[in-house]
Formats: structure tokens, C-alpha cells, sequence
């Protein structure tokens, strides 16, 4: 077991951030010397990042709390194209004004984990469009495409599993990792950037950059990458079964993001303290050996820090006190999700099903019926059973609202407006 002297990997090792790295001996000695420089790219195929961002986001803040500078790199260039890496189906192709928005949304959330500024261990933000916009393409052809063997790159398992299954992969996703590569040089040229970061399903593009720096002249390049994370129960990390968990406040309100991370599996809850907050270690051992019923306080410890640091610590208390009076009280909070329908809507009456789906709490009608059928649906904590019921103003409380609900943990308010 390596024994690392640099206090980031240290950190890394011991918190379960660690999946490869190209140079162990060799990236520990360069990061205990001197501060470094590293990136991790992001593509804006959205207008949020989702949870499933966040380890990687992660890696960036021990990063720059180890003493390092870390670079979040936007990919206003590489995101004209779309990374190929496991998918199925090429990416649909975005227009630059998208990019252009949906980079600028997105940026939003870096600030909450990272400190930006002028100085050398601060952390920056850049685009790729800023080089691979303005390219030539005969002199990249020629420059960095000649460094490239498409026999190295159909062996790579991101391509090779795409063609395995006798799936299109176009020569615009082909390019991929070849513009990756570049920025990697290219980073390092413009900042001294020395290593790279990523899921494992980028360890090939990684190594690309790594490679072709090597021929490009210059200085010895790293990878670090962490693993790709599922839950316990096999699900995939920011996915929920109302969609992607978005970081975004704008997408998915403290009080959902903080659901989101109190449902955790009781075999996750020891795993994303350590990946996903920055309590102590030893303060994370005592929670983790806490078993019974003890355990669901864990959960909420484990949600108001995670959602601390995205939502600020006002709005994390906030959204564990909502939950509280919630579950425990019964109490009706005005701090719970809500959705504004116009009382003209109201006062002719809404299909049950119709509004589940307007609430956000299924995808479909079909859906909806099922979780009617299936007893999880309430009004004003009465269960509804006839999936034909239709919601009127009748149905507002005294306190100027419908609440409904799926299950024990999702309640929506439903608020009238002129």
C-alpha cells in the first residue's frame, strides 16, 4: 500500500478518491515539492451539472486546500462535439449560443467549492473555446494530428465498446480525444498545468494529452483519475427516480437536494462522508460506527453538510428544519417545494394525474396511475385511490394551499394564483 507523502493525495487515499494515476511516485514527489497546477474539464451538455459531478468537483477543492491551484476547465470548444466515451448514441449536436448559456449557468456552482482570484494558488476558470475555436485545421492536421495512431485510438475500450456493439461512431466524436489531448498541451503551455483529473472513463483521453505532450516537448504530464460511483443498491450517482439530481438552484430546490442525500442507502452513508463532505476523518469514523437507529441521524448529518456547501449553511438548516416539522411534527412548512397553478385552473378542476405530473412527481399519467394504484399518493395527507379524481379549489386549506404527496418523503404545495 503506498505510503504518500503530498498532503492532496494523502487526502485522496484515505477518503476513496483514488482509482489510477499514471506516476504515483512521480506525481507525490512534484505535488510535496511545489504547487501545481491541475485541471478537470466539463463539458456544457446542460444547463446544470448534476451530482454526479460532484466528486469530481471534490478532488478540485481538496485540490486547492492542499496548497494547489486548480483549473475548472469549460469546454465551449470540446462541447461543440460531445464525448463519445461509453455512449451509445451520439450526443446531439448543440448551437454555440447554447453552449454559451448553458456555460454561463453553470458556472454558478464552482464558487461554492472553490476560491477564485489573481493569485497563485487561486483557483481559475477557462474556456477551451479560447484556442480550439480559432484553430486551422491543416496546421492542426498537421501539428498535432500526425502524434495520433488510429489503431491506439480504436483499442481505447470508450471507442472499442462503441464498435463491439456495431454502433455509428462519427469522425467528428473520432475527434474527441484528440481535442482533449490538445488542451492538455495546451494548458500546460498557457499555465503550467501538470495534471489532469477525471471519472475513469476518461483514463484514455487523460493519457492522450499525457502522450502527446510527451511529443510535443513537454514537461513530464500526470493522471488521477477517481472511480466511477454507483450506490449500493447499483444506481447511478445523480440520477433519482424524478430525474438527474441538479446542482443548480434554479433546477432542483436546498429541501430536494437535501432528500436527495438523506435517502442514502445505509451501506453509502460512511462512503459519502468521506467523498462528499469535509468533516474530519476521525469525526467520520465515530458517525460511521454508529448503527440502528441511530444511522437516519447520520443521514441528515450527511445531508445538511453536503447541501451546506452547495446551498450555503442557512439554506441546509433550513432545509433539514422543513424535513423535521415535516416528518416528524406533521406540520405543514412554507419551505416545502411548491408550484404555482392559476386559480381559474383550480376553480374548473384538475385531473389527479395531471397535476402529479405538473408537481414533478412522475414523468407520465402512466406513471402517476401506478403510484395511485399503488396507495403513495395523498391531498392534504388524505389517500386518494381513484385515479379519475379531479383536484378543485375546494381542496385549498386554510393556509392557502393543496399539498400533495408521494410517499412519505415528497410533498409539493400547490398554491393558487391570480
Amino acid at each position: 500500500m503506498t505510503e504518500f507523502k503530498s498532503d492532496f493525495l494523502r487526502t485522496l487515499k484515505e477518503r476513496g478518491f483514488i482509482h489510477q494515476i499514471s506516476d504515483e511516485s512521480g506525481l507525490d514527489a512534484l505535488l510535496a515539492k511545489e504547487t501545481v497546477t491541475a485541471y478537470i474539464g466539463y463539458d456544457p451538455t446542460a444547463p446544470s451539472l448534476h451530482a454526479g459531478s460532484l466528486i469530481q468537483i471534490m478532488m478540485l477543492h481538496w485540490f486547492q486546500a492542499t496548497g494547489h491551484r486548480p483549473i475548472s476547465l469549460m469546454g465551449g470548444g470540446t462541447g461543440m462535439v460531445g464525448d463519445p466515451s461509453f455512449k451509445d448514441d451520439a450526443r446531439q449536436l448543440m448551437t454555440i449560443d447554447t453552449i454559451e448559456s448553458n456555460i454561463a449557468s453553470i458556472k454558478s456552482v464552482f464558487a461554492n467549492y472553490l476560491s477564485y482570484g489573481e493569485g497563485p494558488k487561486d483557483a481559475m476558470m477557462i474556456n477551451n473555446a479560447d484556442w480550439l475555436r480559432g484553430i486551422n485545421y491543416l496546421e492542426f492536421l498537421r501539428d498535432v494530428g500526425r502524434h495520433f495512431s488510429v489503431n491506439r485510438m480504436l483499442a481505447f475500450d470508450s471507442v472499442k465498446t462503441r464498435l463491439d456493439r456495431e454502433q455509428s461512431l462519427s469522425f467528428l466524436e473520432f475527434n474527441y480525444m484528440i481535442l482533449q489531448a490538445y488542451d492538455f498541451v495546451e494548458l500546460n503551455k498557457r499555465y503550467d498545468c501538470r495534471l489532469q483529473m477525471g471519472g475513469s472513463d476518461q483514463w484514455g483521453n487523460i493519457v492522450n494529452g499525457i502522450d502527446l505532450g510527451h511529443r510535443m516537448g513537454t514537461e513530464q504530464l500526470y493522471a488521477l483519475t477517481s472511480p466511477l460511483l454507483t450506490t449500493a443498491s447499483g444506481a447511478k450517482m445523480g440520477k433519482s427516480l424524478n430525474g438527474a439530481v441538479w446542482l443548480n438552484p434554479d433546477m432542483l430546490s436546498a429541501y430536494d437536494f437535501w432528500q436527495y442525500w438523506r435517502n442514502t442507502e445505509d451501506a453509502d452513508v460512511s462512503r459519502f462522508l468521506k467523498l462528499y463532505t469535509t468533516l474530519p476523518m476521525d469525526e467520520i469514523a465515530r458517525l460511521s460506527a454508529l448503527g440502528g437507529s441511530e444511522i437516519n441521524e447520520v443521514k441528515k448529518i450527511l445531508a445538511t453538510e453536503v447541501t451546506a456547501m452547495l446551498h450555503g449553511r442557512e439554506n441546509a438548516e433550513q432545509a433539514a428544519e422543513t424535513a423535521r416539522k415535516t416528518f416528524e411534527e406533521g406540520a405543514l412548512s412554507d419551505n416545502l417545494p411548491s408550484i404555482d397553478v392559476p386559480a381559474a385552473e383550480l376553480d374548473a378542476g384538475i385531473g389527479l394525474l395531471a397535476l402529479i405530473v405538473k408537481a414533478g412527481l412522475a414523468a407520465s399519467n402512466g406513471e402517476a396511475r401506478r403510484h395511485v394504484q399503488g396507495g403513495a399518493v395523498r391531498i392534504n395527507d388524505a389517500a386518494i385511490s381513484d385515479e379519475r379524481k379531479v383536484i378543485g379549489s375546494g381542496e385549498v386549506t386554510g393556509d392557502g394551499v393543496i399539498k400533495l404527496s408521494l410517499g412519505k418523503k415528497k410533498h409539493i404545495l400547490v398554491r393558487p394564483t391570480a
